[in-house]
């Protein structure tokens, strides 16, 4: 019986240290929503707008010629972003799950995770920059030009809510007109063309420093709650092995009572 209590004692321990260690990484993640949630938003109403001029280009006959409209190469280069660490529930596995689906896809990874898994990359998905997107929307879109490649796209994960988060791939290049898409009075000078050609890459870099810090935002929710979820399951699993401690504690005493009246009666 005293191995057990021991045995119930140390298992009490180890679990309350977990508890603990669930509450301050959710304390950590809960700290940071709120300004990843802000950082998501402005990307978003960035994004909105660059979407709508770009919408106007694209729908203008003369950018039907801009080569950023016609690839010149094949296959597929995948920007992956994940997690710089884990304990996110099922963030960074849905993410490669979604990966995997394209399997012959030239992988640049983001995110400590994708690094791990994919290879050389950017470490950091938290503190990637928006010059760091500037820099790789440039070169994506030079390696698109030269026929590298003809299709680009960011895999990342879009947030709903607290509670969801979904994997999703957005494709950015080729650029695709909206079938009967609509012309606006805008004058664009020196021509649609030209104008077109010289925002793809700001407009590739802002879509992708959006995905980030979407992600960034998806990945401190999900582990928030993956930490509220495992702090509950631990302090329920405290809860039973402590009635099992005070069971056997209970038995232990009664039966050392026992033993002495009965050896006083002798």
């Amino acid at each position: 019986m005293g191995a057990d209590i021991k045995s119930l004692r140390t298992r009490i321990r180890s679990v309350d240290s977990t508890l603990h260690l669930t509450k301050a990484m959710g304390l950590v993640a809960s700290s940071k929503i709120r300004r990843a949630t802000q950082n998501m938003g402005r990307s978003r109403e960035y994004t909105a707008a660059m979407d709508e001029v770009v919408d106007q280009l694209k729908a203008a006959p003369e950018c039907a010629k801009s080569p950023y409209m016609a690839p010149k190469g094949a296959g597929t280069r995948l920007i992956v972003i994940a997690g710089d660490r884990g304990l996110a529930g099922g963030y960074n596995a849905n993410v490669f799950r979604l990966a995997a689906t394209e399997p012959a896809a030239q992988i640049i990874p983001i995110g400590k995770r994708a690094c791990d898994r994919f290879g050389e990359g950017y470490l950091s998905s938290e503190h990637f920059s928006a010059e760091d997107a500037r820099n790789l929307a440039e070169e994506q879109c030079k390696a698109f030009l030269a026929g590298e490649f003809g299709r680009l796209g960011i895999l990342y994960t879009r947030y709903q809510s607290m509670m969801t988060q979904v994997a999703e791939i957005k494709w950015v290049l080729p650029l695709t007109a909206e079938p009967g898409g609509k012309t606006t009075p805008t004058i664009f000078e020196p021509d649609e063309q030209t104008v077109l050609n010289a925002a793809v890459p700001t407009y590739v870099g802002g879509i992708l420093a959006a995905c980030v810090r979407e992600s960034f935002a998806s990945e401190v929710a999900a582990r928030r709650m993956a930490m509220d979820s495992a702090g509950k399951n631990a302090q329920e699993m405290i809860d039973r092995l402590q009635l099992q401690y005070n069971r056997a504690r209970q038995n232990t005493i009664t039966q050392e009572i026992t033993e002495i009246v009965a050896g006083s009666g002798l």
